[in-house]
């Protein structure tokens, strides 16, 4: 029966709309028939009727925001608590992949995530999770594990629109018979249109060519400019995180209007950060405050993310397109006062809700963290042999990026035991929480990192075993054993005494808590770390990255170090004589 399109449920009077196409501004009554955008008025012609009207008070109307790569799981809530939350960010779609808790929950967790996803005000998308775990178990050991008969599962689910980052990137491109090879040969054959993420830092030359031959056109990582410029010229579509937002990229991208080939993106957004400086929201205003027009800020987080999800129903407004839309009262700062989800309202400024609810995944995956208690003896490497000097592997910090070098540091070796305190290096540890084989591999860093006291965290990517750095193993130990009373979390303790902690108890990973209470918890704990001398630019992040096996270039597992250029897995030591 064909509809009557005279008639409109509601109009927003008074507006100045986004028009996607032209990247400007026109001033417009908007009418919204079923969800729907059903006409944009800028003639005020009054032809047709509305149920309802609201007073736009020449506020800017903008598509409401696409944030198409991100893991919720950094934000440390679930995914019902953060669609709650982040209406108030601007966003009304999201693509998340749920890597983290694929690794310790595997199909499960994913589904669960799904399930809560579908509790949001606004469309939670998934991405299948391509590597779990990254390397293998020869490499790390993770608790669950997705295979390619897994993806094959998770890709009939409604909400799964895309295959989330492939991280093994230099094993893709050789001949193998990995899991996710198999099922991009699938998707090739069967469905050649459907998006395939991609993850692939420093790769360059011949070998980015192979990754892009693969048909995985997209990259999110962190990249210097030669490096980015390769990507576009490629014809990859890059995002941009918030770490990539500088003033040399942002330049870069206005003065080649590069506009089409790229979005804004959050990837990991911590709670503290969140609650405290925003979403991707923030990551525009960062790259407006670098000079980008605010038109382009929001043509790349509305226009060019849907059309690299074929979510071709969003990202505009114009009749037929979906009715998802915010409203500004100041466009430098990105000033959201509203928030619309096919033509409802989700967030409204004036008439802002505490949230002080608990949340969980269906009571399910409470009970996942199976390390043993600790002692400070089980935190010290035995050296077999006789007392004497030997050069220690140590991953080299940095306070501006998440990279770690391999350097060596000599050692005295003294009954069996490293002096490492006289060295100014940090103690690693990773301990196997899964239940699997109760590994325990030790390392060592230096550059940043924590200068007293120890922290440790069951958040640790991406296989998220139990991780643990400090300078006297009686607080590694009390960290490790607070961490399996409260069944997940991250610890700080210093001479003897707990100074920060945040539980996460639902797979060792997400707090069962709203946005702001976590984000409050864990502001406390990001506040007693700093007291201990790490100095990075997000130094618990930092932490949690040092045993992920897909970022440059040494880093620590449970089964030991591992190279991750040369897949080489380098011993703790080498003797001085060799």
């Amino acid at each position: 029966m064909t509809k009557d399109l005279r008639h409109a449920d509601t109009v927003i009077r008074n507006v100045h709309v986004f028009n996607s196409y032209f990247k400007s501004f026109q001033h417009a009554d908007v009418y919204v028939k079923d969800g729907k955008f059903l006409y944009i008025d800028k003639r005020f012609e009054n032809e047709m009727h509305a149920d309802r009207q609201i007073d736009g008070k020449g506020r800017y109307m903008i598509p409401g925001l696409l944030d198409i790569h991100m893991h919720i799981e950094s934000s440390m809530v679930t995914p019902e608590a953060f669609c709650k939350y982040t209406a108030r960010n601007g966003l009304t779609t999201i693509v998340s992949e749920p890597h983290e808790i694929a690794n310790v929950c595997g199909i499960d967790g994913v589904r669960a995530m799904i399930r809560s996803g579908k509790k949001s005000p606004y469309d939670c998308f998934y991405a299948i999770p391509s590597n779990v775990p990254i390397m293998g178990r020869d490499y790390e050991t993770s608790g669950g594990t997705i295979r390619f008969e897994d993806m094959l599962e998770l890709k009939k689910e409604e909400n799964v629109v895309c295959l989330g980052e492939v991280m093994n990137f230099r094993e893709i491109i050789e001949e193998n018979d990995s899991e996710v090879g198999k099922f991009i040969d699938h998707v090739h054959e069967k469905e050649p249109i459907y998006p395939l993420e991609g993850h692939c830092p420093q790769l360059v030359d011949n070998e980015l060519a192979r990754f892009l031959y693969l048909g995985i056109h997209s990259d999110h990582c962190t990249h210097d400019l030669e490096e980015l410029k390769q990507r576009f010229e490629n014809g990859m579509f890059v995002q941009l995180q918030s770490v990539m937002v500088t003033k040399e990229v942002i330049d870069f991208v206005c003065e080649n209007e590069l506009y089409e080939y790229f979005s804004f993106v959050t990837d990991d957004v911590l709670p503290d950060v969140l609650y405290g400086s925003g979403h991707v929201d923030a990551v525009m205003r960062k790259a407006i405050g670098f000079g980008m027009k605010p038109e382009y800020a929001i043509y790349c987080t509305t226009y060019t993310p849907s059309r690299r999800m074929n979510l071709l129903d969003r990202g505009v407004i114009a009749p037929g397109r979906l009715a998802d839309f915010v409203l500004l009262d100041d466009l430098e700062s990105l000033h959201i006062c509203n928030t619309y989800k096919k033509g409802v309202c989700i967030y409204d400024i004036e008439n802002e809700i505490e949230d002080g609810g608990e949340y969980d995944l269906d009571h399910l995956f409470e009970d996942t963290v199976y390390c043993r208690k600790m002692d400070a003896r089980d935190l010290m490497p035995y050296i077999e042999g006789e007392d004497r000097t030997v050069k220690v592997r140590v991953m080299k910090l940095y306070p501006q990026n998440n990279r770690s070098d391999e350097v060596f540091v000599d050692m005295k070796v003294k009954n069996h035991r490293l002096l490492w305190k006289e060295t100014g290096c940090q103690l690693l540890a990773v301990i196997e929480r899964h239940g699997r084989d109760n590994n325990i591999a030790f390392g060592f860093s230096c550059g940043s990192g924590i200068r007293k006291g120890a922290c440790a965290s069951s958040y640790s990517h991406d296989s998220h075993d139990l991780i643990v750095m400090g300078n006297d193993e009686e607080d590694m130990a009390l960290a490790v054993d607070r961490i399996i009373a409260m069944q997940g979390g991250i610890v700080v303790t210093l001479n003897g005494a707990i100074t920060g902690e945040i539980a996460l108890p639902v797979a060792g990973l997400l707090s069962k808590k709203s946005v702001k209470d976590t984000a409050e918890e864990f502001e406390k704990v990001r506040s007693a770390f700093d007291k201990q001398g790490y100095e990075h630019i997000n130094n618990i992040m930092n932490l949690c990255l040092l045993s992920l096996t897909c970022t440059p270039v040494l880093k620590l597992t449970d089964r030991g170090y591992l190279n991750t250029v040369s897949f080489e897995r380098p011993s703790l030591f080498e003797e001085e004589n060799l």
